[in-house]
C-alpha cells in the first residue's frame, strides 16, 4: 500500500477525539468572581455583626421544636420562648457553677504542672545541652564568616544606638482580657435577645420571604421547598450534634474517672464542646488530654493510654454513631466538608469552623433546588 493511501485512509481503531463546544461568557464569569470576592470580604469585615446573627438563627432552629410543642399546648409563643430561654440559661449557669471547683483546681495546679515540666526538662538536660552546644558552635562559625564579609566599621564620631524592646506588662494583658470578656458577655446578651424575637415571631419571616420572592406560584412553591429542606437539615444536624457531643462528654468523663485523671468532668465537657468541630476537634482533644495526662502522671505510657481512649471515643462517635443518626438527612462528602472547614475557618477563624457544616448544608439545600446552581450542590453531595 502506498504512503498516500495510508494517509488518506487512517486505521479504524484510531477514532477522532470527541469534542464539545461550550461557550463561556467571559463577562458573566468575571462578574461572578468579583461578586464572590466582594461577599467574602464583606463577611470578613462584618463578622462582628454577621456571626451573632448566624448563631442566633441556629439556636432558634434548635429551640423551635420545644417552643412549637408549647404553642400546641395553647401557651403563647412569647411566653414559651421566654420559658425555654430561661431554662437554657439557668441550666448552663448551673452546669458552670457545678464545675467551678474543678476549674479552680486546674488553675491552682498550673504552677505545679510547670514545675514538674521544668524538672523533666532538667533531667534530660545533658542530651539537650550537647545539642545546644553544637548549634552554638555552628552559629559562632557562621558569625565569624559574616564578620569577615562585613563592610568596614563606621567612621569615628558616629554614636551607636541600641533599641531595647519594652518589657512585658502583665497589666495590659489583664486589661485587654477583661475587655474581651465584657464584649463577649454583651454579644451573648444580644444573641439571646435575637433568639427570643425569632422564637416569638414563629414563621413570620418565612411567610414574608415567600410573599416577596416572586409573583408566580412556581417561585413561591420553590421557596417553600427550599425553606423546608433547610429546616429539616439544620434541625437534624443540631439534634445529632447535641446528642453526640453529650455522648462524647459523658463517655470521656467516665473513662477519665476510671483512669484516675483529675478534674475528669471538666475535660469531659471540653471534649464534648470540641467535638462540634469536625476532624480538627478530635485531634485537639486527643493532643490536649495526652499533655494533661503526661503532666499529671509523668509517664508517657499513661499519656498514650489517655490520648488513645479519647481518640477511640471520638472515632466511634464519628464513624458509627453520627453517620447512623444522619442517614435521613442529606449528607455531604468528606472533601467538601474539609474544604469548607478550611474556607470558613479562614473567613471567621474558630467561629467559622464551628459554623462551617450548617452553612454548607444551607448552601447545598439552595443549590439543589435552583437549576443554575445544581452543579455546586452535586459537588457538595455525598
Amino acid at each position: 500500500m502506498s504512503l498516500k493511501a495510508v494517509v488518506n485512509n487512517p486505521e479504524p481503531d484510531e477514532p477522532a477525539p470527541t469534542t464539545a463546544r461550550m461557550p463561556v461568557d467571559i463577562r458573566s464569569a468575571a462578574l461572578t468572581v468579583l461578586a464572590g470576592l466582594a461577599i467574602v470580604l464583606t463577611l470578613q469585615y462584618a463578622q462582628a455583626m454577621v456571626i451573632p446573627i448566624v448563631l442566633g438563627v441556629l439556636i432558634s432552629y434548635a429551640l423551635e421544636p420545644i417552643v412549637a410543642w408549647l404553642a400546641r399546648r395553647r401557651i403563647p409563643r412569647a411566653v414559651g420562648a421566654a420559658v425555654v430561654l430561661l431554662a437554657l440559661v439557668g441550666g448552663t449557669g448551673w452546669l458552670l457553677y457545678g464545675l467551678r471547683s474543678q476549674a479552680s483546681a486546674i488553675i491552682e495546679q498550673l504552677p505545679q504542672a510547670a514545675t514538674r515540666l521544668r524538672r523533666m526538662v532538667e533531667n534530660d538536660r545533658p542530651t539537650a545541652a550537647t545539642a545546644i552546644q553544637q548549634v552554638q558552635k555552628a552559629a559562632s562559625e557562621l558569625e565569624k564568616a559574616a564578620n569577615a564579609a562585613a563592610p568596614p566599621p563606621a567612621a569615628s564620631g558616629v554614636q551607636r544606638v541600641q533599641v531595647e524592646a519594652p518589657s512585658i506588662n502583665i497589666g495590659d494583658y489583664v486589661m485587654w482580657g477583661s475587655i474581651g470578656i465584657v464584649a463577649a458577655i454583651g454579644q451573648l446578651v444580644l444573641i439571646l435577645f435575637l433568639v427570643y424575637f425569632l422564637l416569638a415571631s414563629g414563621d413570620l419571616y418565612r411567610r414574608k420571604l415567600v410573599k416577596i420572592v416572586g409573583p408566580t406560584l412556581t417561585d413561591k412553591k420553590l421557596t417553600v421547598q427550599i425553606l423546608q429542606e433547610i429546616d429539616r437539615q439544620i434541625e437534624m444536624f443540631l439534634l445529632v450534634q447535641v446528642f453526640t457531643s453529650t455522648v462524647v462528654a459523658v463517655a470521656t468523663w467516665a473513662a477519665f474517672r476510671a483512669l484516675g485523671v483529675e478534674q475528669a468532668a471538666v475535660w469531659g465537657v471540653m471534649a464534648g464542646l470540641f467535638n462540634s468541630i469536625p476532624y480538627f476537634g478530635p485531634v485537639i482533644v486527643t493532643g490536649g488530654t495526652s499533655v494533661v495526662a503526661f503532666l499529671q502522671f509523668g509517664d508517657l505510657r499513661m499519656a498514650a493510654i489517655v490520648g488513645g481512649v479519647s481518640l477511640l471515643i471520638t472515632s466511634l462517635e464519628g464513624f458509627l454513631l453520627t453517620p447512623w443518626l444522619t442517614s435521613r438527612a442529606a449528607r455531604m462528602n468528606a472533601v467538601a466538608v474539609f474544604v469548607g472547614l478550611l474556607f470558613w475557618g479562614w473567613v471567621w477563624n474558630v467561629w467559622g469552623m464551628l459554623l462551617a457544616v450548617p452553612l454548607l448544608m444551607v448552601i447545598k439545600a439552595v443549590c439543589d433546588h435552583i437549576e443554575d446552581f445544581q452543579g455546586i450542590g452535586e459537588l457538595l453531595g455525598d
